[in-house]
């Protein structure tokens, strides 16, 4: 029995060694950069504009109606509220935009106000002495939206036990959508408009043994895991692929050009640009 026993818990031992995840050391002690998806190389990889696009965002919101599920609140929402910041982020690696602050638009406006204020004193600082200028305009407005998020849109898994002892592997994916348009400041006309979705995978993974050791005595250990993809980098994923599909969009559509001199398969905007249509398949001849 002892033999029995010994080995299994060795397998167990074994079975929960493979399937633990390794902890990086420090890991959790040391902050670092939010991990990068291809999606942000993609926009590093654009061509150049030939001139880029002075753009503002007022906000960009969740409409996707999802709160996380009970009991863990509900009042929180499945997915971030910091689309926004994403978005700005997204556009300003593209290269194309020029950013305005409009989000906090109230705050610069403030600011203002009390540089103006502090120049009619005396001893005014040097950095605030001149005039202000006037605000910038921007030509376009990038507005949108999160207005989907589906859960459990798959659901699948795997599993063996022989001799009370086994293994299972169980998966979940869930789907993030978003909106993004590009509006005309003069004529409020929608010049480019995409949907990105992008999907979000939970992984379970476990080892069981379950073992009669001897009258009334038994063996039973269970060791897993599960990983879940982060939301809020799903999300950042789908919004930098619709600045991307934007930008190859409006380059289609002659609204705004790349600049000269450049090699456009060396870039990543073909991945994002429409297949070309196929030719026409010749007519057969008639008897």
């Amino acid at each position: 029995m002892n033999r029995l026993l010994a080995s299994a818990l060795s397998l167990t031992l074994l079975a929960g060694c493979s399937l633990r995840e390794p902890m990086p050391a420090n890991q959790g002690d040391v902050p670092t950069l939010t991990p990068r998806t291809s999606t942000y190389h993609d926009l590093l990889a654009l061509p150049r504009p030939s001139g880029r696009l002075v753009a503002a965002v007022y906000g960009f919101r969740d409409q996707s109606g999802q709160y996380k599920p009970n009991p863990a609140s509900s009042f929180s929402t499945a997915v971030t509220q910091g689309a926004a910041s994403m978005l700005v982020d997204a556009m300003q690696a593209s290269g194309w935009f020029i950013v305005l602050e409009r989000e906090s638009l109230q705050n610069v406006l403030t600011e203002r106000k009390i540089i103006r204020a502090s120049q009619n004193k005396p001893e005014v600082a040097a950095n605030i002495a001149d005039d202000l200028p006037s605000l910038r305009a921007a030509n376009i407005l990038l507005e949108g939206a999160i207005i989907g998020y589906d859960t459990n849109v798959r659901t699948g898994g795997q599993g063996a036990r022989y001799l009370g002892i086994g293994a299972s592997q169980e998966y979940r994916v869930d789907q993030v959508t978003v909106n993004l348009r590009a509006v005309d400041v003069r004529s409020s006309q929608v010049l480019a408009n995409v949907m990105t979705s992008k999907t979000i995978y939970s992984i379970a993974r476990s080892a069981s043994v379950f073992k009669y050791i001897e009258y009334k005595e038994l063996l039973e250990a269970e060791a897993g895991y599960t990983t879940n993809e982060p939301a809020q980098l799903c999300v950042l994923s789908a919004i930098e692929a619709a600045v991307a599909h934007l930008v190859a969009q409006g380059v289609e559509r002659h609204l705004w050009t790349v600049a000269a001199g450049q090699d456009l398969t060396q870039t990543s905007l073909p991945r994002y640009l429409d297949p070309p249509p196929m030719p026409p398949m010749p007519a057969l001849a008639a008897d």
